[in-house]
């Protein structure tokens, strides 16, 4: 189950000492770059404060495509594919868990400690020293794998320091550097037909200030027919949102969602998450309406009868909830849904199903809320999953966080807050992850990473196609776009089987729905890393006689 890597391009692995050829190139890079970044490079108080493993890679942190070249050109010396040495976890990652389970044990569910100095590219190291193969990659979060030199260059930038020592509260007192950070990061990325984006901590806080900001011009649109202006408030509003009461809250509003969708584990986000039991069990949640999925059957082109009456039917179900809510005086104000939803299963739907909910969003005047934590930035092979639906118009509302490195949306400008500080909390986002982001987007752009996410994701299917030949109970229901696919097990069980010992072989993959095994790799992985997957998936498939 050993493998070699090819010799490509790969960030460097963090070593205890620099090899001399490294150190070589270390000195040749410093006497190239300008006086503060020679000091930055070779200075004895940056090993002192960084540790000497990240000193060994402040050689790589220039602001110039020297710098992320020659970082490569080291990094080629380096090379090594999975490597395993013990079960995952081994001994030192089970000690550690032991440790850190009086101190809160960081939620419960903790599966293995990772040496993330020692992780480069598309490969994880844990604590153990297991070299795996991460076709995960931090649930689907990490754009250009482990250590990018892209993204180690970018900490030369002194706004990162300055940013890092100094965070600002971006909604009260951004830096005088954020409106040229967003025309060069996210709004140069922007959905056609969106021009404004609002940056946040995490994907649920996004969707949480989505669904206020869809209230919001909802109750102006109301308030406009009573010849009031967005604002106008009563003192009958005024006081009794104070004590959590209608008319001043807008209990009688909600938020339409599906089965099997998952957006995030914060009030308002969980109520609309419905992909697995744990996530919910109780917690209090508003009492919005949920929508039935399309249950789509597989291969496609065998169903396209059936799976076309189950997207109707589906349509049909949620027609009904926003006539129902309209006829309660309670009425439906926006809908949200992933593009796949991915927690659920990576459940799939036709582009005309999702065009067809968004007639139904105009027809009730309500906002249309794409969720696209987990399927934006390329991975779709898209920059934005919803792109492939071939929409009329945008939607009102896209949402983003993980590959993004940081959360938020993108929005019309209807949706725009009619006042200060009601979309608002103390950071607003983090201008380190902009910076971050930044490179992630000069790094795609020079490395072709988009029409990869499409090339790779083909090679990885055909590599499943052949599986599911040859181990139909354990290779099912294979779909995906780009790199972002799944298939399901004959049973929870032996998915769960089939994931482990993966593991345990040297390749991370991910679970998810009640069967499925889903791949979620970053975007820099290549051919390469497919053909070492088929080969440890084989074996794997061998070892367990499924």
């Amino acid at each position: 189950l050993r493998t070699q890597r090819p010799r490509a391009l790969a960030p460097p692995s963090s070593q205890a000492a620099p090899t001399r050829s490294r150190r070589q190139a270390l000195a040749t890079l410093a006497a190239s770059e300008s006086p503060p970044m020679r000091r930055v490079l070779s200075s004895a108080p940056a090993a002192e404060m960084i540790g000497a493993a990240v000193a060994e890679k402040a050689a790589v942190r220039a602001l110039s495509a020297r710098a992320v070249s020659t970082a490569a050109a080291v990094a080629t010396e380096e090379g090594g594919g999975i490597s395993m040495k013990t079960k995952v976890p081994g001994p030192v990652g089970l000690r550690l868990m032991e440790q850190h389970g009086p101190q809160g044990a960081s939620g419960g569910a903790i599966s293995l400690f990772c040496d993330y100095r020692a992780s480069d590219g598309c490969y994880l190291v844990d604590a153990d020293g297991n070299r795996m193969l991460d076709m995960f990659s931090q649930i689907a979060s990490l754009p250009l794998g482990y250590n990018h030199p892209s993204l180690l260059a970018a900490q030369a930038d002194p706004l990162l320091a300055t940013y890092s020592t100094s965070r600002c509260a971006i909604g009260l007192m951004p830096p005088m550097e954020l409106p040229e950070l967003l025309d060069e990061t996210f709004l140069k990325i922007a959905p056609a037909g969106l021009s404004r984006v609002q940056t946040m901590l995490c994907g649920s806080s996004a969707n949480e200030n989505v669904f206020k900001a869809a209230m919001f011009a909802y109750r102006a649109k109301q308030r406009a027919k009573a010849g009031r202006g967005p604002t106008d408030f009563t003192r009958d509003e005024l006081e009794s949102c104070m004590v959590n009461q209608s008319p001043g809250c807008a209990n009688d509003l909600s938020i339409l969602s599906f089965r099997g969708g998952f957006h995030g584990r914060t009030m308002a986000a969980l109520t609309c998450t419905h992909s697995k039991p744990v996530h919910k069990l109780d917690a209090p949640a508003f009492d919005w309406p949920t929508a039935d999925f399309p249950a789509l059957q597989y291969p496609l082109e065998h169903h396209a009868a059936e799976n076309a009456a189950e997207e109707a039917r589906c349509v049909d179900g949620a027609r009904a909830i926003f006539e129902a809510r309209l006829a309660e005086g309670r009425p439906v104000v926006g809908l949200i849904i992933e593009p796949i939803l991915s927690e659920g299963g990576d459940l799939h739907a036709s582009p005309s199903f999702f065009a067809s909910l968004q007639r139904l969003c105009g027809e009730f005047d309500a906002a249309f809320i794409v969720d696209e934590v987990q399927t934006g930035v390329m991975a779709s092979g898209h920059m934005w999953a919803h792109q492939a639906w071939g929409l009329p118009e945008a939607p009102d509302f896209v949402v983003f966080s993980k590959k993004a490195l940081l959360g938020g949306y993108y929005f019309k400008e209807a949706f725009q807050p009619p006042q200060g500080y009601r979309i608002f909390n103390t950071w607003m986002g983090d201008m380190t992850k902009l910076l971050l982001f930044r490179a992630v987007l000069e790094a795609a752009e020079r490395e072709g990473l988009q029409a990869r996410a499409v090339s790779t994701g083909a090679a990885l299917m055909r590599t499943l196609e052949a599986a599911r030949e040859r181990h139909p109970r354990a290779v099912r229901n294979l779909r995906g776009a780009g790199t972002i696919i799944a298939f399901d097990c004959e049973t929870p069980e032996m998915r769960d089987e089939l994931a482990a010992a993966l593991r345990n072989n040297g390749v991370l993959v991910g679970t998810n729905g009640s069967q499925s095994i889903r791949f979620r790799p970053a975007l820099i992985f290549g051919d390469e890393h497919v053909d070492e997957f088929e080969g440890v998936f084989a074996a794997t498939l061998r070892q367990l006689a499924l």
